[in-house]
């Protein structure tokens, strides 16, 4: 975990979840941290415990990736602060459960443009500096849900398949400018996620992992230059397995896993 100590780590989302699972593990390890998401109480609090028990530098920038302009925001802070990031941890993103139609059509555009288009946009912002230096490394939180449609959360596993496929391509495409960019891959976790997606009821009959494993799992393989990496065997072999089915019948079962009950 000491791959970025002294150098600046940007991690988006880090109020809650994953994102402050990660944020820990990197002030663990010694990296100083800029900390992004909407919440300025939490955020703020974050830096403090990190900074006074890990002796770390860390800053906090407050914008809404919902926002067009969050990027810019974000961006502009660490340029007004004179921070060169080393580390971009794309990690903000929700989910909405429900069918298609009837879903408020705010949540989902919201939902593109939090785990699509700010993804592109920071990574876009962020990267030609660290072509110029040479270095850098870029970790983009995905899911399992990225490896097949899943009806009653279609929009959000088809943000997190663009996800991972933006990954997995520049990763090959920075290999020759020495920079390391992985798909974070995480199946369900003990997080806000199930509350926001408003699917709390598949929550309990799922195992679920801890948000510092799935944080460990994730710098581990960024760190030894993989290009993706799925936490959790089980969610590894299910991922996998399902290649060997035809799609149209891992899409249907899925659909019965998720499709509503009578009584919702």
């Amino acid at each position: 975990m000491d791959a970025w100590r002294g150098k600046w780590a940007l991690v988006t989302g880090a109020s809650a979840g994953i994102g402050k699972a990660l944020a820990e593990e990197l002030a663990a390890g010694g990296a100083n941290l800029v900390l992004t998401a909407r919440r300025t109480d939490r955020l703020q609090q974050l830096a403090k415990t990190l900074t006074a028990r890990h002796q770390i530098r860390t800053e906090v920038c407050i914008a809404d990736l919902a926002a067009t302009k969050g990027p810019e925001e974000i961006y502009a802070c660490t340029r007004e602060l004179d921070i060169a990031i080393d580390l971009l941890v794309n990690n903000a993103g929700f989910g909405s459960y429900g069918e298609f139609s009837g879903d408020d059509l705010r949540r989902l555009l919201d939902m593109v443009q939090v785990n699509c288009s700010a993804v592109v946009h920071l990574t876009r912002l962020f990267l030609p500096e660290m072509i110029a230096r040479k270095r850098g490394d870029i970790l983009i939180v995905a899911s399992t849900a990225s490896f097949q449609a899943v009806p009653y959360i279609s929009t959000y596993a088809a943000t997190k398949a663009f996800d991972l496929l933006l990954a997995e391509g520049l990763a090959e495409e920075m290999k020759p400018h020495g920079i390391r960019v992985c798909a974070l891959c995480p199946g369900s976790t003990e997080s806000e996620f199930h509350q926001v997606a408003r699917q709390t009821q598949f929550a309990a009959r799922q195992k679920q992992e801890t948000t510092e494993k799935v944080a460990r799992t994730g710098l581990k393989a960024l760190a030894a230059g993989r290009s993706y990496v799925i936490s959790g065997l089980g969610n590894y072999l299910g991922a996998h397995t399902q290649r060997l089915v035809p799609r149209r019948l891992v899409t249907r079962v899925a659909g019965n896993m998720f499709r509503p009950s009578s009584k919702s």
